[in-house]
């Protein structure tokens, strides 16, 4: 459930199953006579195969989907029968238990992938699909989808954590500049809460059952920034205590916003009403002139409201919450999807590989909504100003990126211990306290 973050509370869950004709390398037959099919020769013809694949995706991004492989259908005479259920996390154990998997599966966090690759479940990653990933993802992507040394489950699309959204106007009729380091992120905090106009900082960390995943985000970013990626590893691997003194003072040096009234929560109320506040609808003060700055990932760009200019120079925009210590670089933390298959059949590897492509990529960022880690996709592609920037910090080699933690973390922690402990912790529980509930909640074996 955390990982579909950006999708709005909407239930719509469905089965679409699409049957197109194939079609040869140089005429598309009688489906679309647009489509070069000669670029999906290598995935070869699985006429009357079926291809059931099973995610958290729902509404217009499962639409945007299906017709991005649409045309992956029509060349190889393969029908991709989708399924999305915001009910992924907790059914895909359930049936993969009662022999009914789905061939591919979609998973939002590597952690539950993981789960199910222990669990015997999954199959090995075939070799086409290794040398996609090889050729278009970085080592580290690769690494998330391989389980005790054996490569299971390839990167599909990606999301950039850790954007702090501001006013342009605002900050530029007040005078302040865009901070490039925390101090000055804190600085330039403390400033706008002593003036009084507005609150620095408006929050929502409320999403029904997955409450407090929010907060989560702020630790991870805070880990990774002041204490390097070597550590952040160590933290969501276990190689160091959820308890360690260096965790315990992300949750203090986040709790110097999100804990102080004055901080925060602009247009909303106290500290407590985080809590309350939706997280799709928590940036709003910002538009309102009520709240300076909102911390959330990318896809904040589509909870604006309906025509909202979102560019350095709109209504709104974001910066890259700076690094702590500089000595650390650029560091960035994000999601994305996993795609594991519970079978090996042919068509089935097949369109493992095709997932891995960047002619996968390209096509579906082209639809808008969505972006990729993939170093096949061209920039140009995207359809924000905001996506390009997104892909750009993505593809810098300079970069260092880290896959969501608590996504990383066993779901007994990362999406359970984890996320209650922030609730506690929003509420007055110290953050020792806090973290040694979730280390004891830690799985023993």
């Amino acid at each position: 459930m955390k990982n579909r973050k950006y999708l709005l509370p909407i239930a719509a869950t469905g089965i679409v199953a699409l049957a197109l004709t194939g079609c040869s390398s140089s005429d598309s037959g009688s489906g679309d006579a647009s489509v070069d099919c000669a670029k999906y020769e290598s995935y070869g013809k699985h006429d009357g195969k079926t291809v059931s694949v099973y995610s958290t995706i729902v509404d217009l991004e499962a639409t945007n989907l299906e017709k991005t492989w649409a045309a992956f259908e029509q060349c190889t005479g393969a029908t991709i029968k989708y399924e999305g259920s915001k009910e992924f996390e907790t059914q895909i154990g359930v049936r993969a238990k009662a022999g009914n998997a789905p061939n591919i599966a979609i998973f939002p966090q590597p952690g539950l992938m993981a789960d199910q690759a222990r669990a015997g479940n999954l199959k090995k990653a075939p070799q086409a699909v290794s040398d996609a990933v090889d050729k278009n993802w970085s080592a580290d992507w690769k690494k998330y989808g391989t389980v005790d040394g054996v490569f299971y489950t390839a990167p599909m699309l990606a999301n950039v954590k850790g954007y702090v959204w501001y006013a342009p106007k605002t900050f530029e009729d007040k005078g302040w500049t865009v901070p490039k380091t925390w101090d000055e992120m804190m600085d330039l905090s403390k400033e706008i809460a002593d003036e009084g106009a507005m609150k620095p900082w408006c929050a929502g960390f409320e999403s029904g059952e997955a409450t407090g995943w929010p907060g989560t985000d702020w630790i991870e970013d805070v880990v990774l920034r002041a204490q390097g990626p070597e550590v952040y590893d160590q933290w969501v691997s276990h190689g160091i205590p959820f308890n360690d003194p260096k965790i315990v003072d992300a949750f203090d040096k986040a709790g110097d916003i999100l804990l102080d009234d004055k901080m925060v929560n602009g247009g909303f109320g106290d500290v407590r009403s985080i809590l309350t506040t939706g997280f799709a609808q928590a940036g709003q003060p910002v538009l309102d002139g009520q709240c300076a700055m909102h911390h959330q990932a990318n896809f904040q760009a589509s909870n604006w409201p309906e025509g909202t200019s979102v560019a350095p120079d709109g209504d709104v925009w974001a910066f890259m919450t700076p690094p702590i210590d500089e000595s650390k670089g650029q560091a960035i933390t994000g999601g994305g999807e996993m795609v594991g298959a519970y079978s090996d059949a042919p068509e089935v590897q097949a369109f493992q590989a095709y997932l891995a492509s960047s002619e996968f990529a390209n096509d579906r960022v082209k639809l808008g909504g969505v972006i990729s880690a993939n170093k096949g996709l061209d920039p140009a592609n995207a359809q924000t100003e905001l996506d390009k920037l997104s892909i750009q910090l993505l593809q810098d080699e300079n970069t260092v990126f880290r896959f969501d933690g608590s996504d990383l973390m066993p779901g007994a922690v990362g999406s359970n211990s984890f996320w209650k402990g922030i609730v506690s912790w929003i509420n007055g529980t110290p953050a020792k306290q806090v973290a040694d509930s979730i280390e004891g909640s830690w799985p023993k074996s």
